[in-house]
């Protein structure tokens, strides 16, 4: 059994992750499953952070993940915003990594960091709102990214995190993409992993 890639691209908000995974997913023919894909139709019932929008949130990329590496799909690309500080969502990250290794895939994991001034300025971009109806008030939004800047570890390169040690256990590769486009950085994973 080849399995399926489940490829994870994670980052702070408006860090290009949703743009960069369907870049890499054009590239590759995987198929993208963002992390707003379950989020905004459940925003259409739950308010965020309630209880039943958790549960159907979690279940739901559970059970898409699931799917996908019992499926014939050459690979995943799965974007998360990852608090490398919270052992909870770490867990979390594992256990999606451990399905498609269960299936006879692998799990990759991308890491994307850009200059917060240019995610400000990304934060407002055509495509993140045409797919993140949740984002299009602004002035919420810009907040939000300061305030999970300001609460949370996202990235690696600091003091080291609760995550790092499951980071270390699979390939993974990290990305300055202040600089580049979507394209070429996908190219970049592209290389990095050694996929056609």
């Amino acid at each position: 059994m080849s399995g399926v890639d489940l490829v994870i691209i994670f980052g702070p908000a408006a860090v290009g992750k949703m743009t960069v995974g369907h870049a890499l997913c054009e590239r590759t023919g995987f198929k993208l499953f963002h992390n707003h894909a379950i989020i905004e139709p459940m925003l259409e019932i739950f308010p965020f952070g309630s209880p039943p929008f958790g549960r159907l949130v979690a279940e739901f990329r559970r059970r898409v993940i699931e799917e996908a590496a019992a499926s014939d799909l050459p690979g995943l690309v799965f974007t998360f915003v990852w608090d490398l500080d919270d052992a909870d969502e770490t867990a979390v990250i594992a256990s999606y990594l451990e399905i498609a290794e269960s299936h006879g895939g692998h799990g990759r994991l991308v890491e994307l960091y850009t200059e917060q001034s240019e995610r400000l300025a990304r934060n407002s971009t055509p495509f993140r709102l045409e797919r993140k109806a949740s984002k299009r008030d602004l002035e919420f939004s810009q907040a939000n990214l300061l305030e999970m800047d300001a609460g949370y570890t996202l990235n690696t390169g600091g003091p080291r995190t609760k995550a790092e040690d499951l980071i270390e256990r699979y390939d993974h590769v990290r990305i300055d993409n202040t600089h580049l486009t979507a394209q070429q950085t996908a190219e970049r994973v592209v290389e990095a992993f050694g996929r056609p």
